[in-house]
């Protein structure tokens, strides 16, 4: 893991073509990346320029490109950057390499380290609160299906979990009637999420939902929780 402080960045410029034993190029540079223990590199494709034979190449062409310009970047200590530097410049061949003093301000952390413990959801008992949101399987939110937006937002705002249910027929306010069809779903089936929580949580919902919701209906009521339990995330 890399220390804050100085350090170089690495650029090496290829084409995506270029290839070295019958293996691209820039795999090839990865792999020897990877196995000199670099912290990290990253490819990055252009959809156009032009190189040393001073064509210009670009992604709109008939031929998608295998002569695309490619970018490896990684960053290192000054002292491994350099150790590295002389099988690098076997590996590229006609590619160029930039070296850039840089500075790490937060070094980054390995998915690996062990987080700090996310304190449990409030354990709900007793008298609890139900919410249920009537809402059509066509409607939407940002241009993305309404209910989708609504779980996602009752999951970012802490509530203890959703549920989506699919109604096999139905209507709603305009007097239609909504059925499925063999092999054929309803466009516009109805929609119901039900969320149980503390009331304080789903009043602190509401204004999000009011938003979120311009047709629909929306239900609070009183429920009794009689068990609530889940099971223990794992830990990877």
């Amino acid at each position: 893991m890399l220390p804050a402080g100085k350090a170089l960045k690495v650029s090496i410029y290829l084409s995506e073509g270029a290839s070295r034993n019958g293996a691209s190029t820039y795999s090839t540079v990865l792999d020897f990346l990877f196995f000199r223990g670099v912290s990290g590199a990253t490819v990055l494709k252009g959809v156009a320029g032009f190189g040393a034979d001073h064509h210009i190449h670009t992604s709109s062409s008939v031929e998608i490109a295998e002569r695309l310009p490619l970018k490896i970047e990684f960053i290192e200590t000054e002292e491994k950057a350099r150790e590295l530097l002389p099988k690098l410049e076997e590996l590229v061949g006609s590619g160029m390499i930039e070296l850039q003093e840089t500075m790490i301000a937060k070094p980054a952390q390995s998915s690996k380290t062990k987080a700090a413990p996310v304190p449990p959801h409030q354990r709900i008992e007793g008298k609890a609160r139900m919410m249920q949101i009537y809402i059509g399987e066509s409607d939407r939110w940002q241009g993305k299906p309404l209910h989708e937006a609504l779980v996602r937002a009752l999951r970012a705002n802490d509530l203890a979990g959703a549920t989506v249910h699919r109604g096999i027929i139905g209507f709603g306010a305009h007097g239609r009637i909504h059925k499925d069809k063999p092999f054929r779903l309803s466009p516009d089936a109805s929609l119901t999420i039900s969320v149980v929580d503390t009331e304080e949580k789903l009043k602190a919902f509401l204004p999000v939902m009011d938003e979120m919701v311009q047709e629909g209906l929306v239900v609070l009521s009183d429920v009794d929780v009689i068990k609530y339990a889940h099971r223990a995330v794992e830990k990877e």
